[in-house]
């Protein structure tokens, strides 16, 4: 089986249009959840989101950005940061021999909201006519394929929470079956639009502003959480067969060594905690390490009822004893749920943990859930951490249940 190298990072987020002014703001335990501004909170009960400093206006002349959901943009401009990161020259490349894989859960959500806003409320038959190029969940990979001339794999995948989380898994493996040899991964969300407000707020599954600091309403872990926070944002990786990353001298920030991808079928949108551990166990089983092994993980930590006690005894189970020892932390608490990028920008985060040897916290978490009894990292990151390998949760509404593992070193 081929290894696979993780040579470039790129992301557009809540806290960062950098993986360094996002790692940055994260060890300072600061929050990009904020009140949203008008008018988009007139109408919402939960006003609160974490969305992205980004102005596509900036990065992408008129005529194009027509054609451009605000997915697309958010998933272009940090692909292209990924593939800058790998100094890849795609000139020089099979291009065949090079693909994509992006994970999303609403897709272009702006389009598709503006288009029913159209039709339906002013009753109007002028509908833009790329609504379909724009809204369609595979636009963002498509376009990164048509950018960048790469006619290898191009893959859209759309499992909820866990959507770029499979896309970076099914990405590596591409390439450890000889399918490809470099391969674009990660995921993109804009979600904070009116109607993906509202709906998730019937579900009840949403976070309630905290009256005092709108910034602290996302609380993994903690007794008081109330919910998630939605957010918006793109992260993505540059995935490499390992000799062919070193034969080109490419910086290599670590390995994809484990992907474990099962299915939780007890409910539609409850977890369980066999689920969620069996997705551990596969995980570690695909990189060949024992749970001794693990160093870190970054949560899925949603701050919802139900997820963060299950997850916690999915941990119990994966560990052991040895649960209460590892360090947890679930970074949702500052920059929210990206949705379908959630799992690619928790990833990317937990390789830049990894390559820093610093663990970033649990902010928010003040007052623990007895239930909730694991080392979250609460209030303040660590620096100078011995970290060797590193694991990233997503589980996702449906079931679909994806883990990351990276280890440090080149891979052999």
């Amino acid at each position: 089986m081929r290894r696979v190298a993780i040579t470039g990072l790129g992301v557009i987020a809540p806290l960062g249009n950098s993986v360094d002014e996002l790692f940055t703001n994260l060890v300072a335990g600061r929050s990009g959840v904020r009140r949203l501004a008008p008018p988009l909170v007139e109408r919402l009960k939960s006003p609160i989101g974490a969305a992205v400093d980004f102005d596509g206006n900036t990065h992408f002349p008129l005529q194009r950005l027509r054609l451009l959901d605000r997915v697309s943009q958010l998933a272009l401009v940090a692909t292209a940061q990924a593939i800058a990161d790998s100094k890849l020259d795609f000139a020089s490349e099979r291009r065949e021999r090079c693909g994509v894989c992006v994970g999303t859960a609403m897709g272009g959500a702006e389009s598709t909201d503006e288009g029913y806003q159209t039709i339906y409320a002013l009753q109007s038959d002028r509908v833009k006519p790329y609504s379909v190029l724009t809204a369609m969940s595979n636009a963002p990979a498509s376009w990164i394929g048509i950018d960048h001339g790469l006619c290898g794999p191009n893959l859209t995948y759309s499992t909820a929470c866990s959507s770029s989380a499979v896309a970076i898994g099914e990405a590596a493996c591409k390439i450890r079956h000889g399918d490809a040899d470099v391969m674009l991964a990660g995921g993109a969300e804009a979600p904070l639009t009116f109607g993906v407000l509202r709906a998730w707020e019937a579900m009840r599954t949403l976070a309630t502003e905290d009256p005092h600091d709108p910034s602290s309403s996302c609380r993994p872990f903690a007794s008081t959480r109330t919910g998630l926070v939605l957010g918006e944002g793109a992260a993505f990786v540059v995935l490499e067969e390992s000799s062919h990353a070193v034969a080109r001298g490419a910086p290599i920030y670590a390995e994809l060594s484990g992907y474990g991808l099962t299915t939780d079928t007890a409910h539609i949108t409850r977890p369980t905690a066999a689920g969620q551990a069996s997705a551990m166990r596969a995980a570690l089983g695909s990189a060949g390490v024992d749970p001794d092994a693990i160093d870190y993980v970054n949560a899925h930590g949603t701050g919802t009822l139900q997820n963060d006690v299950i997850e916690t005894a999915a941990l119990k189970e994966i560990f052991g004893a040895r649960a209460y020892r590892v360090p947890v932390s679930s970074t949702k608490s500052m920059h929210g749920h990206l949705l379908g990028a959630a799992g690619a920008l928790e990833f990317l985060i937990a390789v830049a943990s990894l390559e820093r040897g610093i663990v970033p916290p649990t902010m928010h978490l003040d007052s623990p859930d007895p239930a909730c009894d694991l080392d979250y990292v609460a209030g303040r990151a660590r620096i100078g951490m011995p970290l060797r390998t590193v694991m990233s949760n997503s589980f996702a509404f449906g079931g679909t249940n994806a883990v990351l593992i990276a280890a440090c070193g080149v891979p052999r």
